[in-house]
Formats: structure tokens, sequence, C-alpha cells
């Protein structure tokens, strides 16, 4: 039986040193469409000069979540899709324990990470199936479960809360 297994065992660690990295299936895609997304800093896989970016197909390939919720800025309740944040910030390889998140008018607000592991925060990028436009929070807004946790009805989430993002930023 021994001797059945060594040659086995010899064969398997032959062919796992042929196999790409594990680094290497992490790569980051570039862009074929439209820059949505740039994010910048401490990340391990950037796609450009030292940065990851992202357009709408990279980014609904990278967990595509729904969130049905109210906000503070809409009247009734939305269908938003989009990618989880941590799961955007994890294709990049971001190394920082919090973010800051920039819109288009460069208002600009610090994320923890730990928000993002202790709640479903999603890039919205459509709502009620449509894509969001720019005078619709679009094309990007960092949405919080708002139904789903009463204790995300505060100040300091709704500041977090990000539409018409353009770039993230890991320090």
């Amino acid at each position: 039986m021994r001797q059945r297994i060594l040659p086995l065992l010899l064969a398997l660690v032959s062919l796992s040193c042929l196999a790409p990295s594990a680094v290497a299936e992490e790569t980051l895609p570039a862009p074929s469409g439209e820059v949505l997304l740039t994010i910048s800093g401490n990340l391990d896989f950037p796609n450009g000069e030292d940065e990851a970016r992202f357009d709408r197909e990279m980014l609904m390939a990278i967990a595509p979540t729904v969130i049905e919720t109210r906000t503070p800025w809409h009247a009734d309740r939305g269908r938003y899709e989009g990618p989880l944040l941590r799961e955007v910030l994890a294709a990049a390889g971001v190394r920082s324990d919090r973010v800051l998140v920039r819109a288009l008018n460069d208002f600009e607000a610090e994320i923890p990470l730990a928000d993002l592991h202790d709640y479903d925060v999603i890039l919205a990028m459509s709502r009620n199936g449509s894509p969001m436009q720019i005078r619709e929070f679009g094309p990007l807004f960092v949405l919080y479960p708002f139904d789903d946790h009463p204790e995300l009805h505060n100040e300091s989430v709704r500041f977090r809360s990000v539409w018409q993002v353009v770039h993230i930023h890991a320090p």
C-alpha cells in the first residue's frame, strides 16, 4: 500500500508546482468599459498605476446583492442592487481598517471597515431595476440596509452613505 501512495503523492506535488499561484488567480483585470470607481492607497491588486479601476461589468460581477429598504432621502421603499462594498475592497486587496469615500462634488466620508463586516453595505448601482443616474444618487451609492437594522438610523451612518461615489482611498 505504501509503495502505491508514495508515487501518487510525488505526482501530486509535481502537479501543484506547475499550477498557477494563488496570487496570479487574484489579479484584477483591466476595465474594458467606462471606469466608474477608482480605489487607491494600500492595496494588493492594482490594475493601473497603484490603483484599482472598475467598470460597471466588473462591479456587477462582484457579490451582486439586493437590498430592499427605505432611505432617509427617498419617500418610498426601493429595491437597490450592487456589489457588497467589502467584496469590492477585497477584490482590490485593500489593506486598511477604514476607507475614505469621495463623491463627484469632492464630499468625502470615512467608513470603518467594521461597518462593512457588521452590515451588508452595498455600492448601489440600480434602483428599482434602472441604473442610477448622477441626478438620482448614481452612478454609485454607498447604501446601508436601513430597514433591516434600526440602529443605522443615525447621523454617523447618514454621513457615511455617500452618493455619486467615484473614488475610494485606503490610507
